[in-house]
């Protein structure tokens, strides 16, 4: 689905999951942010040829947090391109996502898919990808989760801070949550930011009263 120009957020599906990493380009390069369960490389690459974006384009993937069916197709990836692609995520996911910790949720894997990080982000970087991609730490899901917002397009990339309902915000998913406090204190965050349109990784777009959904649930 195309959020704007040079936005597009994927649909994988996953035996039923269905999941939403997002794609940007421009004429220098794709970014990638998030990239769907082990074993879904061939699913994002038929998607971005369904969007027109060559998969020799992507220079650049930006993972939201170390949770499997955010990290699950890095290792394929990084097998496909070498270092041609550069690998962002906050540090304090970092050495789950390269293998040196067991992932929080995923520890009883006994191969888990890791790969490894070229820079770590840090809260307020700003990206100079694609018209602009301010990084926000917002922990509570994981320690190291980020969000991402397009400066261009006004768009937030929630990641897993969130979720979605038929087009409206469901608010903090508690199961999968390992903070809820810092959840909450994550959201008050997106007050700072002028949001048109909102991706959940879970759930998907939302457009309709973004910043009055956001802050009626910061509030709960």
């Amino acid at each position: 689905m195309e959020v704007c120009k040079g936005v597009e957020m994927l649909h994988l599906d996953f035996h039923g999951n269905m999941i939403h990493p997002t794609l940007l380009w421009d004429q220098d390069m794709a970014v990638l942010i998030d990239t769907g369960f082990p074993g879904q490389m061939e699913d994002l690459r038929a998607a971005m040829d369904n969007v027109g974006v060559s998969f020799d384009k992507l220079k650049a993937v930006i993972l939201t947090h170390q949770d499997m069916d955010h990290i699950g197709s890095l290792p394929e990836i990084l097998k496909q391109c070498g270092t041609k692609v550069k690998v962002y995520a906050h540090e304090l996911d970092k050495p789950y996502i390269e293998g040196e910790i067991p992932l929080i949720k995923d520890s009883h894997l006994e191969n888990p898919p890791k790969g490894k990080v070229d820079e770590t982000l840090v809260d307020g970087q700003q990206l100079p990808f694609c018209g602009g991609i301010r990084v926000i730490h917002t922990p509570g899901h994981t320690p190291g989760h980020i969000s991402l917002y397009l400066c261009q397009s006004k768009t937030l990339i929630a990641g897993d801070s969130m979720y979605s309902v038929d087009g409206m915000l469901g608010g903090i998913h508690a199961p999968t949550t390992l903070d809820m406090e810092a959840a909450r204190r994550s959201l008050n965050k997106y007050a700072d930011f002028d949001i048109e349109a909102v991706v959940c990784y879970h759930g998907g777009l939302s457009y309709t009263n973004v910043k009055e959904q956001i802050a009626d649930l910061s509030k709960s």
